[in-house]
């Protein structure tokens, strides 16, 4: 199963000690199989489609808190799994604000169809 973590924006500035910390959690979930991919995000583009009629918006946004500014791809075995490492990766960050997403689709599962992920793979010979 994978999920997508996000974070919103208006949490506390990054500092040396957190960059530490946190290269450390990803490192290790890296390592596990479980982290995907992960990253920040420009302020982007908001997109507005309705009758026909397309806006686009360029930000910054009134409301930073609302804004996501970074992601983690998780694939585990389960939404409790995915609950628990959402866990870790808040008592590192400190407050703030987020969200954990299931990702449906042939990687993240949907109607029967599964792509083999590189976690679950085996080597010959195992």
């Amino acid at each position: 199963m994978r999920f997508l973590m996000t974070v919103n924006g208006g949490g506390r500035p990054a500092d040396q000690q957190l960059y530490a910390e946190m290269g450390r959690l990803i490192e290790e979930l890296t390592r596990a199989g479980v982290l995907l991919a992960t990253g920040g995000l420009d302020r982007g583009t908001h997109v507005v489609a309705s009758d026909g009629n397309i806006t686009l918006t360029d930000g910054p946004f009134t409301e930073s808190k609302e804004v996501i500014v970074s992601f983690a791809l998780l694939e585990v075995r389960s939404k409790d799994e995915a609950l628990e490492l959402a866990r870790r990766f808040w008592k590192v960050v400190g407050d703030g604000e987020g969200d954990i997403r299931q990702v449906f689709g042939p990687d993240g599962g949907l109607g029967g169809i599964r792509v083999s992920s590189p976690r679950r793979q085996q080597s010959p010979g195992d």
